[in-house]
Protein backbone atom coordinates (compact mmCIF):
# COMPACT_ATOMS: atom_id res chain seq x y z
CA UNK A 1 0.00 0.00 0.00
CA UNK A 2 0.85 3.40 -0.92
CA UNK A 3 0.28 6.59 0.90
CA UNK A 4 -2.12 8.74 -0.73
CA UNK A 5 -2.82 12.40 -0.28
CA UNK A 6 -5.67 13.89 -2.35
CA UNK A 7 -6.92 17.17 -2.76
CA UNK A 8 -9.64 17.14 0.54
CA UNK A 9 -6.47 15.82 3.06
CA UNK A 10 -4.25 18.69 2.02
CA UNK A 11 -6.88 21.27 2.03
CA UNK A 12 -7.54 20.24 6.00
CA UNK A 13 -3.39 20.07 6.60
CA UNK A 14 -3.67 23.50 5.11
CA UNK A 15 -6.91 25.00 7.17
CA UNK A 16 -5.77 23.61 10.23
CA UNK A 17 -2.14 24.94 10.23
CA UNK A 18 -3.59 28.05 8.05
CA UNK A 19 -1.75 28.79 4.99
CA UNK A 20 1.02 31.57 6.35
CA UNK A 21 2.10 29.14 8.82
CA UNK A 22 2.17 26.06 6.36
CA UNK A 23 3.81 28.06 3.78
CA UNK A 24 6.56 28.89 6.27
CA UNK A 25 7.02 25.18 7.17
CA UNK A 26 7.57 24.37 3.36
CA UNK A 27 10.12 27.48 3.00
CA UNK A 28 12.24 25.89 5.74
CA UNK A 29 12.16 22.58 3.62
CA UNK A 30 12.42 24.47 0.40
CA UNK A 31 16.01 26.54 1.21
CA UNK A 32 17.54 23.37 3.38
CA UNK A 33 17.16 21.57 -0.30
CA UNK A 34 18.55 24.69 -2.36
CA UNK A 35 21.34 24.85 0.08
CA UNK A 36 22.60 21.52 -0.52
CA UNK A 37 22.13 21.76 -4.07
CA UNK A 38 24.88 19.87 -5.75
CA UNK A 39 23.40 16.51 -4.04
CA UNK A 40 20.64 16.62 -6.77
CA UNK A 41 20.58 14.81 -10.12
CA UNK A 42 19.26 18.06 -12.50
CA UNK A 43 17.73 18.31 -15.47
CA UNK A 44 15.35 20.55 -17.30
CA UNK A 45 11.89 19.59 -17.30
CA UNK A 46 10.70 16.88 -19.59
CA UNK A 47 7.90 19.28 -21.84
CA UNK A 48 5.61 18.40 -24.83
CA UNK A 49 4.05 21.12 -26.43
CA UNK A 50 1.25 22.15 -28.08
CA UNK A 51 -0.15 25.29 -29.80
CA UNK A 52 -2.60 25.73 -26.50
CA UNK A 53 -0.64 24.33 -23.87
CA UNK A 54 2.12 22.37 -22.20
CA UNK A 55 2.48 18.94 -20.15
CA UNK A 56 5.45 18.66 -18.52
CA UNK A 57 7.88 15.62 -15.97
CA UNK A 58 9.72 17.31 -13.79
CA UNK A 59 12.11 14.64 -12.20
CA UNK A 60 14.96 14.62 -9.69
CA UNK A 61 16.75 12.93 -6.69
CA UNK A 62 19.09 13.51 -4.12
CA UNK A 63 20.16 9.73 -4.08
CA UNK A 64 18.41 8.64 -1.34
CA UNK A 65 14.80 9.77 -2.33
CA UNK A 66 13.27 10.38 -6.05
CA UNK A 67 10.46 13.01 -6.39
CA UNK A 68 8.88 13.83 -9.96
CA UNK A 69 6.17 15.98 -11.04
CA UNK A 70 3.27 15.76 -13.42
CA UNK A 71 2.20 19.33 -14.58
CA UNK A 72 0.01 20.96 -17.40
CA UNK A 73 -0.28 24.29 -18.25
CA UNK A 74 -3.19 25.35 -20.30
CA UNK A 75 -3.96 29.10 -20.31
CA UNK A 76 -7.40 28.21 -22.00
CA UNK A 77 -8.88 26.25 -19.99
CA UNK A 78 -10.70 28.61 -17.66
CA UNK A 79 -12.98 29.23 -20.61
CA UNK A 80 -14.28 25.91 -20.04
CA UNK A 81 -14.40 25.69 -16.48
CA UNK A 82 -11.21 24.20 -16.01
CA UNK A 83 -8.01 25.35 -13.83
CA UNK A 84 -4.84 26.48 -16.16
CA UNK A 85 -2.54 23.96 -14.34
CA UNK A 86 -3.07 20.50 -12.58
CA UNK A 87 -0.71 18.29 -11.10
CA UNK A 88 0.09 15.14 -9.23
CA UNK A 89 3.47 13.77 -7.75
CA UNK A 90 5.22 10.68 -6.27
CA UNK A 91 8.10 10.50 -3.91
CA UNK A 92 9.70 7.50 -3.87
CA UNK A 93 12.99 5.34 -1.80
CA UNK A 94 15.77 4.78 -4.29
CA UNK A 95 17.00 1.70 -2.38
CA UNK A 96 14.24 -0.42 -3.01
CA UNK A 97 12.16 2.19 -5.58
CA UNK A 98 9.25 1.64 -3.60
CA UNK A 99 6.76 4.57 -4.28
CA UNK A 100 6.50 5.83 -0.52
CA UNK A 101 3.63 8.71 -1.44
CA UNK A 102 1.44 10.20 -4.46
CA UNK A 103 0.10 13.68 -4.11
CA UNK A 104 -2.25 15.91 -5.51
CA UNK A 105 0.20 19.04 -6.82
CA UNK A 106 -2.13 21.36 -8.41
CA UNK A 107 -2.74 23.47 -4.38
CA UNK A 108 0.92 21.76 -3.38
CA UNK A 109 2.32 23.48 -6.28
CA UNK A 110 0.85 26.64 -5.78
CA UNK A 111 2.15 26.72 -2.02
CA UNK A 112 5.28 25.62 -2.76
CA UNK A 113 5.33 28.24 -5.56
CA UNK A 114 4.54 30.95 -3.46
CA UNK A 115 6.62 29.22 -1.00
CA UNK A 116 9.70 29.38 -3.61
CA UNK A 117 9.24 33.21 -4.70
CA UNK A 118 8.85 34.75 -0.74
CA UNK A 119 12.35 32.91 0.06
CA UNK A 120 14.20 34.74 -2.92
CA UNK A 121 12.88 37.80 -1.71
CA UNK A 122 14.25 37.41 1.44
CA UNK A 123 17.68 36.77 0.39
CA UNK A 124 17.30 39.46 -2.40
CA UNK A 125 14.74 41.99 -1.84
CA UNK A 126 15.87 45.10 0.80
CA UNK A 127 15.03 43.82 4.31
CA UNK A 128 12.70 46.86 5.22
CA UNK A 129 10.64 46.26 2.16
CA UNK A 130 6.75 46.22 3.57
CA UNK A 131 4.89 47.45 -0.12
CA UNK A 132 4.35 45.06 -3.16
CA UNK A 133 2.92 45.47 -6.43
CA UNK A 134 1.20 42.48 -7.83
CA UNK A 135 0.34 42.08 -11.39
CA UNK A 136 -1.69 39.26 -12.40
CA UNK A 137 -4.41 38.37 -9.98
CA UNK A 138 -5.56 34.60 -11.03
CA UNK A 139 -5.15 31.00 -9.08
CA UNK A 140 -1.76 32.03 -7.95
CA UNK A 141 -2.07 35.50 -6.78
CA UNK A 142 -3.47 34.87 -3.17
CA UNK A 143 -0.67 32.34 -2.40
CA UNK A 144 2.34 34.67 -3.38
CA UNK A 145 0.26 37.34 -1.08
CA UNK A 146 0.03 35.21 2.20
CA UNK A 147 3.62 34.11 1.42
CA UNK A 148 5.16 37.47 1.11
CA UNK A 149 3.55 38.86 4.71
CA UNK A 150 4.53 35.42 6.60
CA UNK A 151 8.49 35.60 5.24
CA UNK A 152 8.98 39.68 4.70
CA UNK A 153 5.81 41.36 6.90
CA UNK A 154 4.25 42.72 3.47
CA UNK A 155 1.19 44.52 4.76
CA UNK A 156 0.36 46.76 1.69
CA UNK A 157 -0.10 45.61 -2.05
CA UNK A 158 -1.19 47.48 -5.03
CA UNK A 159 -3.01 44.70 -7.29
CA UNK A 160 -3.44 44.71 -11.13
CA UNK A 161 -5.17 42.16 -13.73
CA UNK A 162 -6.86 42.95 -16.69
CA UNK A 163 -9.65 41.30 -15.81
CA UNK A 164 -11.91 43.14 -12.82
CA UNK A 165 -13.47 40.02 -11.70
CA UNK A 166 -9.97 38.46 -10.90
CA UNK A 167 -9.25 41.62 -8.63
CA UNK A 168 -13.20 41.11 -6.72
CA UNK A 169 -11.71 37.90 -6.57
CA UNK A 170 -8.52 38.93 -5.01
CA UNK A 171 -10.19 41.20 -2.68
CA UNK A 172 -12.70 38.59 -1.08
CA UNK A 173 -10.35 35.81 -0.62
CA UNK A 174 -7.69 38.42 1.17
CA UNK A 175 -10.69 39.93 3.13
CA UNK A 176 -9.36 40.05 7.09
CA UNK A 177 -6.10 39.22 5.87
CA UNK A 178 -4.38 42.21 7.81
CA UNK A 179 -2.94 43.32 4.62
CA UNK A 180 -4.19 46.51 2.89
CA UNK A 181 -5.32 46.34 -0.53
CA UNK A 182 -5.08 48.86 -3.50
CA UNK A 183 -6.36 48.63 -7.02
CA UNK A 184 -3.99 49.78 -9.23
CA UNK A 185 -5.17 51.37 -12.65
CA UNK A 186 -2.47 49.54 -14.65
CA UNK A 187 0.68 47.39 -14.02
CA UNK A 188 2.81 50.59 -13.78
CA UNK A 189 0.47 51.73 -11.48
CA UNK A 190 0.87 48.58 -9.10
CA UNK A 191 4.74 48.99 -9.46
CA UNK A 192 4.93 53.03 -8.73
CA UNK A 193 6.57 53.09 -5.46
CA UNK A 194 6.49 49.22 -4.42
CA UNK A 195 9.26 47.47 -2.66
CA UNK A 196 8.71 44.31 -4.30
CA UNK A 197 6.68 43.46 -7.67
CA UNK A 198 5.66 39.98 -8.23
CA UNK A 199 4.11 39.44 -12.11
CA UNK A 200 2.48 36.44 -12.07
CA UNK A 201 0.44 36.51 -15.61
CA UNK A 202 -1.10 33.26 -17.47
CA UNK A 203 -0.91 34.05 -20.97
CA UNK A 204 1.38 32.03 -23.27
CA UNK A 205 2.82 34.86 -25.42
CA UNK A 206 5.81 36.97 -25.21
CA UNK A 207 4.30 39.87 -23.28
CA UNK A 208 5.99 43.02 -22.01
CA UNK A 209 4.10 43.12 -18.48
CA UNK A 210 6.41 46.29 -17.38
CA UNK A 211 8.86 48.38 -19.02
CA UNK A 212 12.45 49.53 -17.66
CA UNK A 213 11.06 52.91 -17.01
CA UNK A 214 8.32 51.20 -14.54
CA UNK A 215 10.43 49.82 -11.85
CA UNK A 216 12.16 52.11 -9.62
CA UNK A 217 15.86 51.98 -7.99
CA UNK A 218 15.97 49.18 -4.68
CA UNK A 219 12.88 47.15 -6.56
CA UNK A 220 13.15 43.29 -5.90
CA UNK A 221 10.88 41.92 -9.17
CA UNK A 222 9.27 38.25 -8.68
CA UNK A 223 8.83 37.26 -12.16
CA UNK A 224 7.08 34.18 -11.97
CA UNK A 225 4.60 33.88 -15.02
CA UNK A 226 7.36 33.67 -17.65
CA UNK A 227 7.88 30.00 -17.34
CA UNK A 228 7.56 28.64 -20.84
CA UNK A 229 9.12 28.74 -24.14
CA UNK A 230 8.03 32.36 -25.95
CA UNK A 231 6.33 33.01 -22.90
CA UNK A 232 7.79 36.30 -21.18
CA UNK A 233 6.47 39.37 -19.20
CA UNK A 234 9.67 41.71 -18.65
CA UNK A 235 11.13 44.21 -20.95
CA UNK A 236 14.50 42.90 -21.54
CA UNK A 237 15.86 46.31 -21.17
CA UNK A 238 14.94 45.78 -17.31
CA UNK A 239 17.00 42.65 -17.11
CA UNK A 240 20.16 44.68 -18.74
CA UNK A 241 19.78 47.13 -15.45
CA UNK A 242 19.10 44.28 -13.16
CA UNK A 243 20.84 41.87 -11.26
CA UNK A 244 18.71 38.49 -12.36
CA UNK A 245 18.94 35.18 -9.90
CA UNK A 246 17.37 31.77 -11.61
CA UNK A 247 16.92 28.62 -10.10
CA UNK A 248 18.76 26.20 -12.64
CA UNK A 249 20.14 28.02 -15.41
CA UNK A 250 20.07 25.76 -18.15
CA UNK A 251 15.86 25.33 -17.79
CA UNK A 252 15.42 29.29 -17.15
CA UNK A 253 17.58 30.04 -20.83
CA UNK A 254 14.79 28.16 -22.43
CA UNK A 255 11.49 28.62 -20.05
CA UNK A 256 12.31 32.35 -18.09
CA UNK A 257 12.97 36.06 -18.75
CA UNK A 258 15.83 35.79 -19.74
CA UNK A 259 15.18 33.45 -22.78
CA UNK A 260 14.98 37.18 -24.44
CA UNK A 261 18.70 38.01 -23.57
CA UNK A 262 22.28 36.30 -25.19
CA UNK A 263 22.99 33.06 -24.03
CA UNK A 264 26.08 34.47 -22.39
CA UNK A 265 23.85 37.25 -20.43
CA UNK A 266 24.94 36.77 -16.63
CA UNK A 267 22.69 35.17 -13.87
CA UNK A 268 23.64 33.74 -10.25
CA UNK A 269 21.57 30.63 -9.55
CA UNK A 270 19.72 31.37 -6.11
CA UNK A 271 21.43 27.91 -4.48
CA UNK A 272 24.53 30.12 -4.32
CA UNK A 273 23.03 32.71 -2.70
CA UNK A 274 21.07 30.83 0.48
CA UNK A 275 24.25 28.59 1.07
CA UNK A 276 27.06 31.67 0.98
CA UNK A 277 28.87 30.86 -2.38
CA UNK A 278 28.00 34.06 -4.17
CA UNK A 279 26.30 37.51 -3.35
CA UNK A 280 23.22 38.65 -3.59
CA UNK A 281 21.69 42.43 -3.07
CA UNK A 282 24.77 44.51 -3.27
CA UNK A 283 22.95 47.85 -2.73
CA UNK A 284 19.96 49.65 -1.65
CA UNK A 285 19.20 51.05 -5.38
CA UNK A 286 20.03 48.11 -7.05
CA UNK A 287 17.28 46.08 -8.97
CA UNK A 288 17.13 42.50 -8.37
CA UNK A 289 14.95 40.25 -10.59
CA UNK A 290 14.45 36.64 -9.57
CA UNK A 291 13.58 34.82 -13.08
CA UNK A 292 11.84 31.56 -11.44
CA UNK A 293 9.77 29.17 -13.90
CA UNK A 294 9.68 26.26 -11.10
CA UNK A 295 12.09 23.64 -10.50
CA UNK A 296 12.13 20.01 -10.01
CA UNK A 297 13.56 20.03 -6.46
CA UNK A 298 11.01 22.17 -5.00
CA UNK A 299 8.64 20.25 -5.52
CA UNK A 300 11.07 17.16 -4.17
CA UNK A 301 11.06 19.38 -1.08
CA UNK A 302 7.19 19.87 -0.93
CA UNK A 303 6.37 16.48 -1.64
CA UNK A 304 8.93 15.77 1.53
CA UNK A 305 7.56 18.12 3.68
CA UNK A 306 4.07 16.86 2.62
CA UNK A 307 5.60 13.29 3.82
CA UNK A 308 6.80 14.65 7.05
CA UNK A 309 3.62 16.64 7.75
CA UNK A 310 1.41 13.14 7.89
CA UNK A 311 0.32 12.04 10.84
CA UNK A 312 -2.47 9.25 11.79
CA UNK A 313 -4.60 7.85 9.75
CA UNK A 314 -3.47 7.42 6.43
CA UNK A 315 -5.27 6.99 2.92
CA UNK A 316 -3.47 4.01 1.16
CA UNK A 317 -3.47 3.14 -2.65
CA UNK A 318 -3.24 -0.41 -3.46
CA UNK A 319 -0.42 0.62 -5.86
CA UNK A 320 1.85 -2.30 -5.30
CA UNK A 321 1.48 -5.99 -5.28
CA UNK A 322 2.52 -7.54 -1.70
CA UNK A 323 3.27 -11.29 -2.63
CA UNK A 324 4.50 -13.94 -0.27
CA UNK A 325 7.20 -15.22 -3.18
CA UNK A 326 8.29 -11.84 -4.83
CA UNK A 327 9.07 -13.84 -7.86
CA UNK A 328 5.72 -14.93 -8.63
CA UNK A 329 3.68 -12.37 -9.89
CA UNK A 330 2.05 -14.85 -11.55
CA UNK A 331 0.93 -16.16 -8.85
CA UNK A 332 -1.74 -13.57 -8.29
CA UNK A 333 -3.48 -14.54 -11.20
CA UNK A 334 -4.19 -18.50 -9.61
CA UNK A 335 -4.79 -16.68 -6.44
CA UNK A 336 -7.51 -14.94 -7.64
CA UNK A 337 -9.17 -17.68 -10.19
CA UNK A 338 -8.69 -20.20 -6.65
CA UNK A 339 -11.08 -17.13 -4.61
CA UNK A 340 -13.57 -16.63 -7.46
CA UNK A 341 -14.00 -20.33 -7.88
CA UNK A 342 -14.82 -20.99 -4.04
Amino acid sequence: MVVFVGVNELLSMVRARGPETFISGLVDYVEHDFRRWTAFDKTPRIASHSDIGVIELMPTSDGKLYGFKFVNGHPINPKTGRLTVTAFGALADVKTGYPMLISEMTLLTALRTAATSAMAARALARPDSRTMGLVGNGSQSEFQAHAFKALLGIDRIAIFDIDPAAMDKFEANMAGSGISIRRAKSAADAADGADIVTTVTADKTNATILRDGDVGPGTHLNAVGGDCPGKTELDAAILENASVFVEYTEQSRIEGEIQQMDKDFAVTELWKVLSGKAKGRTSRDEITVFDSVGFAIEDFSALRYLHDSLSGKRRTLDLIPDLDNPKNLFGLLSIEKATLVA
